[in-house]
């Protein structure tokens, strides 16, 4: 049995985020390297009603970059009705790569791009590994999945999206435990590999089909395999005392950085 995902971005959405984002290098003189879905559309879970959490990483002139004080490094369009835009300066993203931030390791792997320099979303995807934390990023999965746990999901009836908010970062968390790397982003490819029990998956699919077909705020019965399952992983973790240490020389992304700047600068006008 195979998991079911869905995608869902129209034609419209994509053009709409597009136009975005050139209103957005307008406005503030940047350029957008790299733009992905990452919240549950990205996931492959989504929602009738969910919105588009648009993310994307920029760069802005040479001269930006040169200043005594340190500058805004982070672009927030105002929420939408559907759209939710924000995005990360280039210099901002490579810090973050070199902590071996989970969040932009997911944007980089997102079954959903709107737009990229494919030549440098290659050469970030290829630096990351390298800076990859087993511990950092199972602790930051972990810890996500207890919150959400503990949050949401203790009453006989229950927010249907929570169990999958809960599931993916426990799952995140096996596939490091097997040494297998940075965690897949669509939930399914995670589950595929990770769930192995048969009751299980076909309990995580019938999840799976009331979410993607109910709204984003739906609430029902639990459901009990997956209950069982949290509860016992979640059972017996501790908090590592170093899960903030960073990994890697970051020589290779100073390099990248001083690259990009020089060559994919925004134009001046």
């Amino acid at each position: 049995m195979t998991f079911l995902y869905s995608h869902p971005v129209s034609d419209a959405i994509r053009e709409r985020v597009l136009t975005e984002l050139t209103h957005i290098e307008q406005q503030h003189d940047v350029r957008v390297l790299f733009a992905c879905e990452s919240g549950s559309r990205g996931w492959g879970f989504a929602s009738p009603d969910s919105d588009y959490d648009v993310r994307f990483v920029y760069v802005h002139q040479p001269e930006w970059y040169l200043r005594v004080e340190p500058q805004r490094d982070v672009i927030e369009l105002p929420i939408s009705d559907e759209l939710d835009i924000s995005g990360w300066e280039l210099r901002k993203a490579l810090q973050l790569m070199h902590r071996s931030n989970p969040t932009l390791l997911e944007w980089l792997a997102s079954p959903v791009v709107y737009r990229q320099d494919a030549a440098l979303a290659e050469r970030m995807r290829t630096l990351a590994p390298t800076f990859f934390s087993e511990r950092k990023g199972r602790w930051h999965y972990v810890s996500m999945a207890a919150k959400n746990f503990r949050g949401y999901l203790q009453g006989e009836t229950v927010r249907m999206k929570k169990y999958l908010y809960v599931l993916r970062p426990l799952l995140a968390a096996q596939w490091i435990d097997e040494g297998r790397g940075i965690p897949p982003m669509r939930f399914a490819d995670l589950a595929d590999a990770m769930v192995r029990d048969a009751a299980l998956r076909e309990e995580i699919n019938q999840l799976l089909a009331i979410k993607m077909e109910s709204g984003e705020a739906e609430y029902g019965a639990r459901f009990s395999r997956i209950h069982a399952f949290i509860e016992e992983a979640l059972a017996h973790e501790d908090v590592p005392s170093d899960f903030r240490q960073a990994t890697g020389d970051p020589a290779a992304l100073d390099v990248f950085l001083h690259d990009t700047v020089l060559t994919r600068a925004p134009c001046t006008t």
